[in-house]
């Protein structure tokens, strides 16, 4: 990417991130990802997202999906 900035940023890749990233980027969004577990990231750009471009750029709005009902935490 030759911009400074992502359009956007997401924290978390399980199920719903993935998928949340997957139709950003379809959509023309450029999606900077964080997940705790760094591995979870490549395996993601590895497969699922793969053929897509990635870089290590400073997004300029965040968005974090939490879960709820019973026993969730965020």
């Amino acid at each position: 990417m030759s911009d400074a900035s992502c359009d956007i940023g997401l924290i978390g890749l399980a199920v719903m991130g993935q998928n949340l990233v997957l139709n950003m980027n379809d959509h023309g969004f450029k999606v900077a990802v964080f997940n705790r577990t760094i591995s979870k990231v490549d395996d993601f750009l590895a497969h699922e997202a793969k053929g897509t471009r990635s870089s290590a750029r400073t997004p300029s709005r965040s968005f974090a999906a939490c879960s709820s009902g019973r026993g969730a935490s965020c």
